[in-house]
């Protein structure tokens, strides 16, 4: 099934333009919306999800008009916001079982079947005995991907998963995206790129509620090729540096000087050396052009 937004809009009552005629086509797999901080994608998952309504524009999911028959999509749909609540002290194993009644899972046997299968997906079976409200905070991520997971969801959201954890909670987490990214349609809101790169096999980049960009990491490294540059500068002169040249990052060495990459069609000064173009590149330039 295909998710189909067009001319997608809502303005809230202070005034923010959250979202800004925004047109997506996304078919299966793992598709990454990636932008910064107040961007609009927190929005976009919740008018997708249907918490909120848009001011315009229309949202369909295979046959079913979303905004017109939200019950419809809201059976297919597994969403995980940035925050998903506090746990009473149970352990995963049963709260999984109450939440698979709510869902409607009547018998012991279906009910012990499913529960066993997303404990099992989520790496959650070692620890399913242990209190929901005791876990790490991508031991209750994966947890709350296990619920999601209860009603054998045709769409999921997943919205700033792995913010917020360590290096080998957030790497848990991602394998278990993946896992569940092979048979399913999952929109994956972050605002770290690596993220992306690891998972989407297509992304969209959004900042100030539209989309600026849409395709792959292939496709925006292509389009940048043979047009990012490279050097090593000291620090004191990194603010000359980026009043020279289009400065689109630059990241600190162990010895205190930077590494920056530069946008340019041509090589900006014969100290500099052409660089392969990476996600990160085709990200920072794509929001450097909105700014301009």
């Amino acid at each position: 099934m295909e998710l189909t937004i067009t001319g997608l809009s809502k303005t809230y009552n202070n005034g923010v333009k959250a979202l800004d005629d925004v047109n997506l086509h996304i078919g299966s797999g793992m598709f990454g919306l990636l932008g910064p901080n107040g961007a609009g994608k927190s929005s976009l998952m919740r008018t997708i999800a249907t918490l909120q309504q848009p001011d315009e524009g229309s949202i369909t999911f295979g046959d079913i008009n979303v905004l017109n028959d939200k019950m419809a999509l809201r059976r297919l749909l597994g969403y995980l916001p940035q925050e998903f609540g506090v746990y009473p002290n149970m352990s995963a194993e049963e709260l999984l079982h109450y939440f698979a009644r709510l869902k409607g899972i009547a018998t012991a046997t279906d009910c012990r079947k499913i529960v066993n299968e997303v404990l099992e997906i989520t790496n959650l079976w070692n620890v399913r005995k242990k209190s929901v409200s005791g876990y790490s905070g991508g031991m209750k991520q994966r947890f709350g991907i296990a619920q999601l997971l209860l009603n054998n969801p045709k769409l999921i959201i997943v919205d700033e998963p792995t913010a917020g954890l360590d290096p080998a909670e957030r790497q848990r987490f991602l394998n278990v995206l993946r896992e569940i990214g092979t048979s399913h349609t999952v929109i994956f809101s972050t605002h770290i790129v690596d993220d992306v790169r690891e998972l989407c096999h297509e992304l969209a980049i959004m900042n100030g509620g539209k989309v600026l960009y849409r395709g792959t990491a292939a496709q925006g490294e292509q389009q940048l090729f043979g047009r990012i540059w490279m050097r090593i500068v000291e620090r004191a002169d990194f603010e000359e540096f980026n009043a020279s040249y289009q400065v689109i990052s630059s990241n600190y060495n162990p010895d205190n000087t930077l590494n920056i990459r530069v946008l340019s069609d041509t090589q900006p000064h014969e100290t500099f050396v052409p660089a392969t173009p990476q996600l990160e590149d085709v990200y920072f330039v794509t929001l450097k052009n909105d700014q301009a």
